[in-house]
């Protein structure tokens, strides 16, 4: 006999599954563009499945075809959005590989991959725009959110922080913190408020839906950041272009301070472990009392609003065999 858990995580794989499958069929109903294609192919459609369930709840699943179609297509957006994100960050990062395979601007170059990520960006607002101003708004300011936290990785110093008294290490959990929330949380938030206003929700219930996605999307990229460090991709990725730029002096060629860094880590890797844990399992928590609240219709899709952010989070970190 399935008990109630099994059943209501039964319940939701199926719903992602179906919502899955009608936003790759409107991908490839409005992307025709090969490149694009190839950029989107293969991305687990978080945002959009999170927004899904943001919509649903709201609507109560009775919504008119035209809405959910319209809905579809702000999902479309939203992809775009995060894939041309995911092309530039991989120039800029030098990451080689994405989704199992070479990145873009490795099979393509990076002027094509530059161009192709500001194509993409601009079908996403051409897409908002044509549904009105309150879309286009929202879809420029999370994207100026992304633009803001990628920029603040990169031209990071310690005299960006007007607190000069604190350590270097309590500096470099403040500017990895403020990088999550433009990089990550502005996305996924973005993605359910705008799932709100397609279901013609209140002001207040999109905001509040809208901090649910942040909490969301903080504790998917500390999952994620989890699974990197686990698998000793960290320090490259994260810490050391961070720590580096704490520094008074430059790190000369970065060998013996990124030792030194590695020695710590591995040394309080455990620490450092239950740490993340903790800090995830606190915007969950977050995440689930926001899904609780009376303002939220209560319908089938309320419960899948309380058991996404966990599952989407252990679905990360089963990679590492970690469950939460």
């Amino acid at each position: 006999m399935v008990d109630m858990m099994t059943e209501q995580l039964l319940s939701l794989e199926t719903f992602l599954q179906n919502m899955y499958n009608d936003i790759e069929k409107k991908i490839n109903e409005m992307i025709t563009d090969e490149k694009i294609l190839t950029i989107l192919n293969g991305g687990k459609r978080l945002r959009p499945l999170l927004a899904s369930i943001t919509f649903k709840v709201c609507t109560g699943g009775t919504e008119s075809q035209d809405r959910y179609q319209n809905f579809l297509e702000g999902s479309v957006g939203v992809e775009l959005a995060h894939g041309a994100s995911l092309v530039h960050d991989d120039i800029i990062d030098g990451d080689m590989d994405r989704r199992g395979r070479p990145a873009f601007y490795i099979r393509s170059g990076v002027d094509n991959a530059i161009l192709i990520g500001h194509k993409m960006l601009i079908i996403g607002l051409d897409l908002a725009v044509a549904h009105g101003n309150k879309f286009a708004k929202l879809y420029i300011d999370a994207w100026h959110g992304t633009l803001e936290g990628q920029l603040s990785e990169i031209n990071f110093n310690s005299k960006d922080l007007t607190d000069t008294n604190i350590s270097a290490d309590s500096k470099f959990f403040q500017i990895y913190s403020r990088i999550i929330d433009l990089k990550t949380a502005t996305l996924f938030s973005a993605a359910c408020k705008v799932a709100a206003i397609w279901a013609d929700a209140s002001d207040e219930l999109s905001e509040l839906l809208a901090e649910y996605g942040r909490e969301v999307g903080f504790a998917y990229q500390l999952a994620d950041d989890l699974v990197d460090l686990n698998n000793g991709e960290m320090l490259d990725s994260v810490v050391l272009p961070l720590l580096s730029r704490l520094e008074t002096k430059a790190i000369k060629n970065g060998t013996v301070k990124a030792k030194t860094i590695k020695k710590k880590i591995e040394k309080n890797s455990p620490e450092i472990k239950q740490l993340y844990l903790s800090e995830i399992k606190k915007h969950l928590e977050k995440a689930q009392k926001i899904s609780n609240e009376s303002i939220i219709p209560t319908n089938c899709y309320k419960q899948f609003l309380n058991d996404m952010p966990y599952y989407i989070v252990n679905k990360m970190l089963a990679e590492v065999n970690i469950t939460i």
